[in-house]
């Protein structure tokens, strides 16, 4: 017996180290799987975050061409209410120098260049361009360009506009072109300018 108890001894201790064993086994599966399976997850996060920030990318692309084409659009054309607003004012232009070819039509052709000139006019202002004044105004040189300058005559005040040579506008508050002007200079502003 003491034979028998040895080997189930034997037994026994190998039975405890083979479930020691097995145990170990068991437990060292399941953390290797526990990381295969976070690390597939992961993996799957991963693809699935990098195909949305790819296909976000691609959008965002699309974004900015279509953009760009709609501004390259807006450009060439932005000024097409202006030119058909400004045609019958060409077309007027046209009927009035059709009309001065014919003899004897002096009278009719100066009404007709008054009457486009009034028409292109209000063209301008309805796209917000108006005229600045000038002639009896101080020069201001944020918009009047002096190209002459006369001695001042009595009665005359020093830097005042006294003819406009071409007129000046505006675009809404924006000076679009100065006005061209002849200013009255004080005497010692003539005498630097001649000498």
């Amino acid at each position: 017996m003491s034979h028998k108890r040895k080997t189930s001894e034997k037994t026994g201790e190998s039975d405890v180290a083979g479930h020691a064993e097995s145990g170990e086994q068991e437990t060292g599966e399941a953390p290797s799987s526990i990381d295969e399976e976070a690390s597939a997850a992961s993996a799957d996060a991963t693809q699935v975050a990098l195909d949305r920030y790819l296909r976000l990318a691609a959008e965002f692309e699309n974004y900015k061409k279509r953009a760009q084409k709609d501004q390259v659009e807006y450009v060439k054309y932005a000024n097409e209410r202006l030119l058909k607003d400004l045609l019958p004012v060409l077309d007027n232009l046209q009927r009035a120098l059709e009309h001065a070819q014919q003899p004897g039509s002096t009278n009719g052709l100066v009404q007709g260049v008054e009457l486009t000139c009034k028409q292109y006019e209000e063209t301008l202002s309805r796209f917000g361009v108006r005229p600045i004044p000038s002639v009896g105004l101080p020069f201001d040189p944020a918009v009047h360009q002096a190209v002459a300058m006369i001695e001042a005559k009595e009665g005359q005040t020093p830097n005042t506009i006294v003819a406009e040579h071409e007129k000046g506008y505006y675009l809404y508050d924006r000076v679009l072109r100065p006005a061209m002007v002849t200013v009255v200079a004080s005497n010692k502003a003539a005498e630097n300018q001649e000498g």
